[in-house]
């Protein structure tokens, strides 16, 4: 890379709010790599992003359920780029059903995506981001400190990876990296097959919690904002 331009990484970066993110972070001028599951869903959204500023956007085919997927993301990444300044843990899965109905499988791929992935992706960065003093941030939810019916598999990813979030910021910071986790509540994405429409104006936008990640960024270095929630200022449209 012949500039001095940052780089962040972006797990589940090619819709939704990962990719709101990008947006955001690219026309700030910062390369943004994404991953998805399919490499064809991630060179569609880094052609997309490349839109914006030609170059600055990569696509990764990664699972965060493989700490070796995850390994050779990175090394995709400082192949391209030489380094690693921002982690976003955003790629996430949900499952609802009463205990009754929930699958062992449902309830396997909520835990191993939701908390176990963040936990690989934070093993495959944590070195590159220690060189860069970097920052690594979690997209929970309010579903991390609400709880709902048959919400149980849901719930609990999303309580553990706030709990892991805030351990993990304890056990950095003194390392020089920053770790913060985003709690959203509704948020206009494709998440668990919606499809967003006019009738999601009053929710969140993906662009949105692109914004509250560049203010994060931009935080004097001395002040560290480690866990936020944040909800549609008015539920339903009101």
């Amino acid at each position: 890379m012949a500039d001095n331009s940052k780089v962040a990484l972006i797990t589940g970066g090619s819709k939704g709010i990962g990719y709101g993110i990008a947006e955001v972070l690219i026309r700030e001028g910062i390369r943004v790599a994404v991953t998805s599951r399919s490499q064809e869903s991630a060179n569609e959204a880094a052609v997309s992003l490349n839109k914006i500023k030609e170059g600055y956007a990569l696509g990764i085919a990664a699972d965060v359920r493989d700490l070796d997927s995850q390994n050779k993301a990175v090394a995709t990444v400082l192949a391209q780029w030489s380094r690693i300044d921002y982690v976003i843990a955003n790629a996430g899965v949900g499952h609802f059903a009463s205990i009754q109905e929930l699958t062992p499988e449902q309830w396997h791929e909520t835990i191993d995506i939701n908390l176990t992935g963040v936990f690989y992706t934070a093993k495959a960065t944590l070195s590159s981001l220690k060189e860069t003093e970097g920052y690594f941030i979690t997209i929970s939810s309010l579903a991390g400190t609400n709880f709902f019916e048959k919400g149980a598999a849901y719930n609990a990813s999303k309580f553990g990876l706030v709990g892991f979030s805030q351990a993990i910021m304890l056990d950095l910071r003194s390392e020089g990296i920053k770790v913060t986790t985003i709690m959203p509540g509704s948020v206009a994405t494709y998440f668990n097959d919606h499809q967003p429409t006019d009738k999601d104006a009053w929710k969140i936008q993906p662009e949105d919690i692109g914004q509250i990640v560049s203010d994060l960024i931009h935080m004097p270095a001395r002040t560290l904002p480690s866990k936020i929630e944040v909800r549609p200022t008015r539920p339903g449209g009101k």
